[in-house]
């Protein structure tokens, strides 16, 4: 039981949390960025301009890439459990 094997561990968690945070973040900020462009080309200092197609950009990223995102995270748990005998012993 090296620490090596707990190390490895941790990094694939992290980058698990990584691609799953960055496929419902990233489709946000584009949104936002063109909303902003688009409020600074018009002068619109409108709130919900910028808060209303983020959040239905976020909720159709999570809509569409939900089953693939519980799907990475279904094969990492099976891959930790399935890892388990080597670990302990």
């Amino acid at each position: 039981m090296s620490p090596e094997i707990f190390v490895d561990i941790l990094r694939d968690a992290l980058l698990l949390v990584i691609v799953l945070v960055s496929a419902v973040i990233v489709p946000s900020l584009i949104i936002g960025l063109i909303v902003a462009v688009f409020q600074a080309a018009t002068s619109i200092n409108e709130q919900t301009l910028s808060f209303l197609p983020r959040l239905i950009v976020t909720l159709l990223a999570l809509i569409i890439g939900g089953h693939w995102g519980v799907q990475k995270l279904m094969d990492y748990t099976i891959r930790l459990i399935n890892s388990i005998p080597s670990v302990v012993g």
